[in-house]
């Protein structure tokens, strides 16, 4: 357990290579098991060292290498404690996401209100321009007449007769007049 009473699991692996010079001294002391003997009795204080001393610094005087801390026991038995793997309790770990999902949801919801708030703004300025040319046209109307409208009206009549006058299918015939097919009224 961590001290905020988390559940943390370490898996701890310790590299060691006895000095060769100290061998004899080493089997006589300890014995020929001597890694049996002395690695599980300091494994757990290595671990506590390590996990203590996470601030990614060495906190033993020691031999550094390539990114480990080498531990020199007075046995003459450097070890290199290394974390293999690390990993938080489940309610920790869920907590933590949960975490996440509600900061993604308050920016989600951020977002929302941002993009509302944008349309409401575009609306306004479309409000404002549909009025603005309102008043123009009509201002127009007022000084010009509606010539300007029935000019428009007759563009729109001869684009329609254009576009109908192109297809195929539609055949028309002014009322009034049997001219074109010869029909009697």
């Amino acid at each position: 357990g961590s001290p905020d009473l988390q559940n943390v699991n370490i898996t701890l692996r310790i590299l060691f290579r006895p000095v060769t010079a100290q061998l004899p001294r080493i089997f006589t002391s300890i014995g020929e098991d001597y890694d049996e003997r002395v690695l599980p009795s300091i494994t757990t204080e290595i671990l506590k060292s390590v996990v203590v001393s996470t601030a990614w610094g060495c906190p033993w005087p020691l031999l550094v290498g390539t990114g480990q801390c080498a531990l020199p026991w007075g046995g003459g038995i450097p070890a290199w404690p290394l974390l293999t793997h690390l990993t938080f309790g489940k309610e920790f770990t869920e907590a933590v996401e949960m975490k996440q999902v509600a900061q993604q949801e308050a920016e989600r919801a951020r977002f929302i209100v941002e993009k509302a708030e944008q349309q409401k703004k575009a609306a306004v300025i479309s409000a404002e321009g549909d009025s603005k040319a309102a008043e123009l046209i009509a201002n127009s109307l007022a000084t010009a007449g509606d010539g300007l409208i029935e000019l428009r009206k007759l563009e729109a009549a001869e684009d329609i007769a254009y576009q109908l006058s192109r297809s195929r299918n539609i055949t028309y015939l002014p009322s009034g007049q049997s001219v074109l097919l010869q029909l009697p009224q």
